[in-house]
C-alpha cells in the first residue's frame, strides 16, 4: 500500500523562495523571512518544474487519484497526498495534519436551475477541521514551523497571526496540535463569537485590539520584526502552498476536467492568488490544457481590489474598509495585491463587488436549495448572479463558488437576516419562527395558511 501511495521518485524534488517580481536570489523555505530583501515584495514558493516532469501528467493524476481518502499518513489530507507539490522536502515526522481537505464539490443542482445555470457546483471548503480554507495553508505553515524549531538552529518560538476570524481559527488549531505557542491579534468587536472561542478554546493567547484588521496587520507586521515569533499572515507565501491545493482538487474532482469559471470572495487576495498558482502549475506540468476563468467577488463596503479592476489596475487602491455583514474580507489594504492581480489577468478574470442587500439575500437563496452558507458565501453568489443576469456567464457555462466557510460559524447574520434586524439588509426570504399556543386547531390552520390548503 505505501508503495501505491509514496512510491521514491527518480530525482529529488525541491522549494525554495524567490522574489514574486524576479529579483535575482533564492532563499530556503525555512528561513524567517517574508518579503523580499532586495526590493521588499512578496515572496513565492517556487518549484522546479524540470525535476517534477520526472513523472508524466497521467502519472501524476493517477498518483493523486490513489492518495485522495487513503489512511497512509499523511497523504489521505487533501494537502499532503499532493506533498511533491507542496513542500517536497518536508520530514513525516514534521507534518501537523488533521487531514485537511479533500472537501465536497456539491452539485447545486436546484439553485442553478433557478438562475438558468444547470451545471453550477459549490466547493464547501467550510467542510474542514476548523470550518474554514484556511486549513490548507495552516497545516503547511505549522508544518514548517516544526520543522524549524525540530532543527534546533531556528529562533522561532511562537506564531502569530492578524486575523478577521478564519485565520485564527486554523493557526490556534494546528499551532496546538504542535504544540507550538500561539498569538492572535483580532480587531474587537468585528469577528464573530463562534470564530472568537476556537482560538480561545485551542488555547492561543488572543489580542482584541481596537482596530480594524489593517491596524492589527500593522502591528503583528511589527511584533514579528522579532524573529522568535514567526508570522502567519498570507504574506507568508508557505501558506499558499496549502491552499493552492483547492484548485487542483477541484479539478481533479471533475475527473481533471477544468470547469469554465471558479468565483471566489476576497479580502486580503491569498485565496485567489493561491488558487491560480494551483491551477498554473497543473498547466504547466501538462496534466490540464487550459485555465478557468477567476472571479474575485468583493462587498462594496470593502472592495479596494474591485477599485484597482475598474482603473486596469494602473496602481493599488487601499481603502478604509467600512464594516461589512462579511466581516472576513473587511479588508482596505490587501498585502497578496500583485499576486491576485496576475491570477486575474491571467486567466482574463473579473472583479465584482456586491452590496450588503445583494450578499445576504443571495446567502438566503442558496439556503433555501438546502445549502448552509457563510455571508462571504453570499459575496461570491451575489456576484454569480449578476454575472448571469448580464449576460457575461453563459447557461452553457460549468460554474464552481468556493464557499470558504462553514455558515455555523455565522448564526447571528442568519439569525439577524430572518429577525430582519441586518442594517442596510431588506430580507426578502425571511423565514422566522412562528409562534402558537399549544392548540391543535391553531397549529392545522397556520399550516394550512403556510401550504394555501
Amino acid at each position: 500500500m505505501l508503495a501505491e501511495v509514496a512510491p521514491a521518485p527518480a530525482q529529488t524534488y525541491n522549494a525554495h523562495f524567490r522574489c514574486f517580481r524576479g529579483c535575482p536570489g533564492e532563499y530556503s523555505v525555512y528561513d524567517v523571512m517574508y518579503t523580499c530583501p532586495t526590493c521588499g515584495g512578496l515572496l513565492e514558493v517556487h518549484h522546479d518544474i524540470n525535476a517534477l516532469r520526472d513523472r508524466t501528467a497521467d502519472e501524476w493524476k493517477r498518483l493523486f487519484e490513489r492518495r485522495a481518502g487513503t489512511s497512509v499518513w499523511p497523504y489521505g489530507s487533501g494537502v499532503w497526498g499532493m506533498r511533491e507539490w507542496v513542500m517536497p522536502d518536508l520530514r513525516d515526522e514534521n507534518v501537523v495534519s488533521m487531514y485537511e481537505g479533500n472537501t465536497n464539490l456539491f452539485w447545486a443542482e436546484r439553485l442553478g436551475r433557478e438562475i438558468g445555470l444547470p451545471d453550477l457546483w459549490i466547493k464547501l471548503c467550510g467542510n474542514s477541521h476548523t470550518g474554514s480554507f484556511k486549513d490548507l495553508g495552516m497545516t503547511v505553515l505549522v508544518s514548517v514551523v516544526k520543522q524549524m524549531m525540530a532543527s534546533g538552529a531556528s529562533p522561532v518560538k511562537a506564531v502569530a497571526a492578524a486575523s478577521t476570524g478564519d485565520t485564527s481559527a486554523a493557526l490556534a488549531a494546528y499551532a496546538a496540535a504542535a504544540g507550538i505557542p500561539a498569538i492572535i491579534f483580532l480587531p474587537s468587536g468585528k469577528v464573530s463569537t463562534a470564530q472568537l472561542i476556537q482560538p480561545v478554546a485551542n488555547g492561543a493567547h488572543v489580542l482584541a485590539l481596537d482596530t480594524d484588521f489593517d491596524g492589527c496587520m500593522r502591528i503583528v507586521k511589527e511584533v514579528t520584526q522579532d524573529n522568535s515569533i514567526y508570522l502567519a499572515n498570507s504574506m507568508n507565501s508557505i501558506r499558499i502552498e496549502g491552499q493552492k491545493t483547492v484548485g487542483i482538487e477541484i479539478v481533479r474532482q471533475f475527473d481533471w476536467e477544468v470547469p469554465d469559471w471558479i468565483i471566489i470572495p476576497v479580502g486580503n487576495l491569498g485565496n485567489i492568488s493561491a488558487l491560480y498558482k494551483g491551477l498554473k502549475l497543473m498547466r504547466d506540468l501538462g496534466l490540464i490544457d487550459r485555465l478557468p476563468r477567476l472571479v474575485a467577488a468583493q462587498a462594496s463596503k470593502a472592495n479596494p481590489f474591485y477599485r484597482s479592476f475598474l482603473n486596469g489596475f494602473a496602481e493599488k487602491v487601499a481603502i478604509h474598509a467600512d464594516k461589512t455583514l462579511a466581516s472576513a474580507i473587511q479588508i482596505g489594504d490587501p498585502v497578496s495585491y500583485e499576486k491576485a492581480v496576475q491570477a486575474v489577468v491571467e486567466t482574463n478574470g473579473l472583479v465584482e463587488a456586491v452590496t450588503e442587500h445583494e450578499l445576504a439575500n443571495a446567502d438566503a437563496r442558496a439556503d433555501l436549495t438546502g445549502m448552509y452558507t457563510c455571508p462571504h458565501t453570499g459575496v461570491a453568489l451575489a456576484a454569480l448572479f449578476k454575472l448571469v443576469a448580464r449576460g457575461v456567464v453563459k447557461s452553457s457555462d460549468r460554474v464552481v463558488v468556493i464557499s470558504t466557510a462553514h455558515g455555523l460559524k455565522f448564526t447571528s447574520f442568519k439569525v439577524g437576516y430572518h429577525e430582519g434586524k441586518l442594517d442596510e439588509v431588506e430580507s426578502e426570504l425571511a423565514n422566522p419562527p412562528v409562534y402558537l399556543p399549544a392548540d391543535v386547531k391553531v397549529v392545522k390552520e397556520a399550516i394550512a395558511r403556510k401550504l394555501q390548503l
